[in-house]
């Protein structure tokens, strides 16, 4: 066998290799610097798709185009969409984290981790300094001097908290910083839920010593406080005090109540939040639970979607969203493995606490028993969403039938209507996306064209004036909804075609009216669908599952409308009272409103508390409060309550 021979059979045995082709911005990567800052992959629109933090930009960027190893599928997907890769330097790594965290917020790219459940939850608040101190409900941690207990993962969880600690520990309810004195005592006090310190019936130092058991209690130092309540239930019994005793005693046993269910995950009184991550083809689930003083009271979970990276990358990119400012932020952190950036967030977290924070990754013990504990919370909570997901395209199908729309109505806005007789009338317009209500796509207008009761104009209004604004909003809308019958219909119809809109979305109208017979009454209240061109309307008594899905958007807009309705009454009260006081611009009502919220809240708040809103000086706050006390004993309004 000569040497070409050779060559020809060695090249046969040497199997083929298919070198992938490269991408067109793997090129760019060579130009970047080795320092830490941002890059962000952009559309061809110039869209941002997904923001990052590097140590080393040029060896971050490069990662995403390396052939060795399976490549992720979200990031094929990402490059597959990216036109454009443009970077920003900052002078530490720490600075990256930052600017990452405040470009992701501008852009909300598609593939970040983007919180949708952005809200602060409710915890519980006593300030010391007030004399007769009592629980608020509050949704924002400020460094006011006060003391903080959560957060609770749920308003109804921090009521039933409330309510609990009240049966328990009964300190005032009244609501006001200042005591209002009274003669007799409220009615909370008869049903032994007060200790009627507004009328005197309670020395300020026994209430002291109520407040520092509820302290103690929500501290977790249940230890402490059991004996505290049995030597002063002993002392009452040699003093023969004995209702007293018999009171101690109630909290006593009220409180071993309380610990006999709760579930203790841990001796160390430690406040915790810990973190749990369930990934499949399907998405990304993160679960938080919260541990305070070794209990957990509670878990929060979150969808991450198809966000982009590894699991450490999209828990770091959770925590630097989920604790802004303004949220609890506890000792420790646990999470299911070490981070890169772990101790850039531990810096930055104890920056914000102004205490130590610790991030750490449980691998034995209780540590590795919460984080189980988290994950599987995670996975259940995936399930769930993937059946109540599979629940709702059913659902959406069969209302896409029933209907005969050209397309299953994954995006559907409902518009509906709040006023009284006309007066502060407000447009509200919501969202629902696959079936699910999504807050961020919420409008509400103020009604300006109307001063008389005409819903049908109303809505016309709200319509022309959110497309108007919004042009793509209708772009991407499969099925409009208007609150109310024929009227409401005809008219946005009407000015759909006046538009040049005319079939660009499904439009129907949802009302509930009598059903009528000739010649007799009605034989009760039906929902009717009204759609354009049709006579009769259409009856979903047969499709109950379509029905209610109609009858939660509707009712969504119907809640959201009142709320934005009340709001607006309650600011218009407000400053018409406050406008006729000399002094009083719009920024120093602003003030006002921000610090009091109603009149009457502010009719009975003294001078040094007054005083205290910015740009309220002592004398403005004697002629604001002289004011107020002449409008109310000439039988001026009380604006503390909403229609």
């Amino acid at each position: 066998m000569d040497v070409g021979d050779r060559e020809i059979q060695k090249e046969r045995a040497t199997p083929l290799r298919d070198e992938p082709p490269k991408h067109p911005l793997q090129s760019h990567t060579a130009a970047f610097p080795n320092l830490p800052g941002v890059y962000l992959f952009k559309d061809e629109h110039g869209d941002v798709l997904y923001v990052g933090k590097a140590r080393d930009l040029k060896k971050r960027t490069s990662s995403y185009f390396r052939s060795a190893g399976p490549a992720q599928v979200k990031t094929r997907v990402l490059l597959t969409k990216a036109s454009h890769l443009e970077y920003v330097v900052t002078p530490t790594e720490k600075d990256a984290l930052l600017l990452e965290s405040s470009l992701i917020k501008k852009h909300k790219p598609r593939y970040n981790v983007t919180l949708r459940d952005d809200k602060s939850y409710p915890s519980l608040r006593i300030d010391l300094r007030e004399p007769y101190p009592r629980l608020e409900v509050v949704r924002r941690f400020q460094r006011d001097g006060a003391l903080y207990f959560g957060p609770y993962p749920s308003a109804h969880a921090v009521r039933e908290t409330v309510k609990l600690l009240h049966q328990v520990f009964p300190l005032r309810l009244c609501r006001g910083r200042k005591l209002i004195p009274r003669e007799r005592p409220c009615l909370n006090y008869s049903l032994g839920q007060c200790l009627g310190a507004c009328a005197g019936k309670v020395t300020q130092q026994d209430y002291r010593a109520m407040v520092e058991e509820v302290i103690l209690f929500l501290q977790g130092k249940t230890d402490v406080l059991q004996s505290r309540l049995r030597k002063r239930m002993e002392d009452a019994a040699r003093a023969l005090e004995f209702e007293k005793a018999a009171s101690h005693r109630d909290r006593l046993r009220s409180v071993l109540s309380v610990l006999e269910k709760q579930h203790i995950v841990s001796d160390r009184q430690e406040n915790r939040d810990v973190i749990g991550v369930y990934q499949d083809e399907a998405g990304t689930e993160l679960a938080v639970l919260f541990v305070r003083q070794g209990v957990v009271i509670g878990q929060r979970s979150f969808d991450l979607g198809d966000a982009q990276g590894e699991r450490g990358e999209l828990i770091t990119a959770f925590i630097q969203q989920y604790y802004e400012e303004g949220r609890h932020i506890p000792e420790e952190i646990l999470v299911p493995e070490s981070l890169e950036a772990g101790d850039l967030l531990q810096d930055w977290l104890g920056e914000a606490r102004r205490k130590r924070v610790r991030i750490r990754a449980g691998h034995r013990g209780e540590r590795r028993k919460l984080l189980e504990m988290a994950e599987s919370n995670a996975r259940e909570r995936a399930v769930s969403r993937r059946k109540w997901q599979n629940r709702d395209a059913v659902l959406l199908g069969a209302l896409q039938r029933t209907l005969k729309l050209p397309k299953l109505p994954q995006r559907m806005a409902c518009i509906d209507i709040s006023n009284i007789q006309g007066l502060h009338a407000v447009g509200a317009v919501v969202v629902f996306a696959d079936g699910r209500p999504d807050p961020r796509f919420y409008r509400h207008f103020r009604i300006r064209g109307k001063q008389e009761p005409d819903d049908p104009a109303m809505m016309a209004e709200v319509v022309e004036r959110l497309f108007g604004q919004e042009p793509g909003f209708l772009e991407s809308l499969d099925l409009l909804v208007l609150d109310g019958g024929k009227g409401q219909l005809n008219r946005v119809y009407q000015l759909l075609g006046e538009l040049g809109l005319e079939g660009r979305v499904p439009l129907i109208s949802l009302a509930k009216e009598r059903e009528a017979e000739i010649g007799q009454k009605g034989r009760g209240m039906y929902e009717k669908v009204y759609m354009p061109g049709r006579k009769n309307p259409v009856f979903l008594n047969r499709t109950p599952d379509v029905l209610h899905l109609l009858q939660r958007l509707r009712d969504e807009a119907h809640r959201y409308a009142i709320s934005r309705y009340k709001r607006r009454h309650r600011r218009n009260l407000l400053t018409s009272v406050l406008d006729a006081i000399p002094g009083i611009g719009p920024a120093r009502r602003q003030s006002l409103m921000e610090s009091f919220g109603s009149v009457e809240t502010l009719r009975h708040a003294t001078v040094e508390e007054v005083s205290r809103v910015p740009g309220i000086s002592q004398d403005l706050a004697e002629s604001i409060l002289k004011a107020l006390g002449e409008d109310s004993a000439t039988g001026g309004e009380d604006l503390s309550s909403t229609p």
